[in-house]
């Protein structure tokens, strides 16, 4: 039998569709992609929507889009996911950059465990990448961004990827998982032994000081990135604490999604980078 929190999750998953369906303006309506084909969801225990990841597509305007894309992943304690303030608002904010975004909707606790995230969060980046040619996307330009939880799923994937299975029977599994940068919002999530950050991405990291466990671990974070020769950039802000989204009406945090932006440009992610 379903528990409370069981019909809390469901009851929001299924009004996040409706609400991504509506649309706005001229641009294309919101829509959803299973990662997974129905019976093939790896570990799932069930086939309600709760057991069912997928994607949500924000497409900008079809004449100001630039190639790029990312996977905005909303925190929420691996137990109901944010998606408003780390959803849907980050979505529409990069395509004002121009940016095609895909909203994770990943499997949640007590259902599932990290193992299942983290095979959500890596297929994301395959089955974006699988469809770089649908949504004219640069391939190369593919990027994830993560809050709270989904910070720390984000620094899993990073971990997890690979190149891909060339002679994977499922053409999305053909792809790399490797998210070309990572966005690491209030929360990186702890290091692991199979971590190479040599090898990770060019990462922004993102938290307030008195979110001190999340302000350390980002610190942290940072020096580790850059003593293995990675890129990485760090902003703390001296108030404020968790949760704060996309800050656009704070005026502690007003200014962090234009230094993102400032990031991507910078890093070669979206047009305009200058020295």
């Amino acid at each position: 039998m379903a528990t409370a929190l069981q019909h809390r999750l469901l009851a929001t998953l299924v009004f996040s569709s409706t609400l991504f369906a509506a649309g706005k303006g001229s641009v294309p309506a919101n829509y959803n992609i299973p990662l997974w084909e129905e019976g093939k969801v790896p570990l799932a225990t069930g086939t309600t929507p709760l057991d069912t990841p997928f994607l949500t597509v924000f497409l900008p305007p079809e004449n100001h889009r630039n190639g790029g894309s990312v996977i905005v992943a909303p925190g929420g304690g691996n137990i109901m996911l944010m998606y408003g303030v780390e959803g849907m608002d980050i979505a529409e904010r990069y395509n004002d950059w121009g940016v095609t975004a895909f909203v994770l909707t990943y499997r949640l606790s007590p259902r599932y465990n990290d193992n299942a995230r983290i095979l959500d969060g890596i297929r994301a980046v395959q089955l974006v990448r699988s469809r770089a040619a649908e949504f004219k996307l640069d391939p190369k330009r593919v990027g994830l961004i993560g809050f709270s939880a989904g910070s720390s799923l984000g620094r899993s994937v990073a971990a997890a990827s690979g190149s891909g299975d060339p002679a994977a029977s499922d053409p999305i599994d053909r792809q790399s998982s490797r998210p070309d940068y990572l966005g690491l919002v209030y929360g990186p999530g702890r290091g692991t032994p199979e971590e190479s950050l040599k090898d990770f991405p060019p990462t922004f990291l993102l938290c307030a000081a008195a979110d001190r466990g999340n302000a350390l671990g980002s610190a942290q974070l940072f020096m580790d990135l850059t003593k293995a020769g990675a890129v990485a950039e760090i902003h703390v802000y001296q108030k404020g604490r968790h949760g704060f989204g996309s800050g656009s009406v704070s005026g502690i945090y007003s200014d962090w999604m234009p230094r993102l932006e400032h990031f991507l440009k910078q890093s070669g992610f979206i047009p305009g980078g200058k020295e």
